[in-house]
């Protein structure tokens, strides 16, 4: 089929709001970095998924959660954002670099030598645990009730930022802060995004399967 003009625009808007959701998310760990307190860190993070859900910009690891309501080729979508994630997240890391903030490096270096310091499952895991709580957030996110809207959001990415779990679109960021593009990085940053699908995807299609309708 030929690709219309709608269609293209279609694409490049898919992409756009990726690359947006990028930066939401990098700017949310420069507040993490930036803040002298675990937890004041963690809370503050909670801007960049505020900012992509009011907006409405494609975030990799809130899409991918729907993997299996969709068809096949919704993963040439999800694909299309992970890429557009990547360049936000990298262009946003290396602009840093140029900026007074470079301060802050240091302490991104030690906390991506620890991620990639650890071992792949262990990885894997705290890939899972993330998305875990990137699903209660979104879902939660949905509600009409404002109150159940604004705690799912800040429980569900708070927890995550504060425990350690491992999020895949805030790794690319640290990486590309840290200017890390080693074989090991990207390894790391596979089984992370693996983590994320099984996370958030699998507890979705169960609670889809054990969730009568009324």
């Amino acid at each position: 089929k030929v690709m219309t003009k709608e269609k293209w625009i279609d694409i490049l808007k898919t992409f756009v709001f990726a690359v947006l959701a990028g930066v939401a998310i990098s700017i949310g760990c420069i507040a993490n970095l930036a803040s002298s307190s675990a937890v004041v860190g963690a809370l503050f993070f909670c801007v960049g998924l505020f900012v992509i859900l009011i907006f409405d910009f494609n975030l990799f690891t809130g899409k991918l959660c729907y993997t299996f309501d969709n068809k096949p080729k919704y993963l040439l979508k999800l694909l299309l954002i992970l890429v557009g994630n990547f360049v936000g997240a990298n262009l946003t890391g290396l602009l840093l670099n140029l900026t007074r903030l470079v301060s802050l490096k240091e302490k991104c270096i030690a906390l991506v030598d620890a991620k990639l310091g650890d071992n792949l499952l262990s990885l894997f895991i705290l890939g899972i645990l993330c998305n875990i709580l990137i699903y209660i957030a979104v879902e939660g996110f949905r509600s009409e009730n404002n109150v159940i809207k604004f705690l799912s959001l800040i429980f569900g990415v708070s927890v995550f930022v504060l425990c350690g779990f491992e999020h895949c679109v805030a790794d690319m960021f640290y990486f590309a802060f840290a200017m890390n593009y080693s074989g090991q990085m990207f390894l790391s940053l596979f089984i992370i995004i693996l983590g994320n699908f099984v996370g958030g995807s699998i507890i979705h299609l169960l609670r889809k399967v054990f969730t009568k309708k009324n």
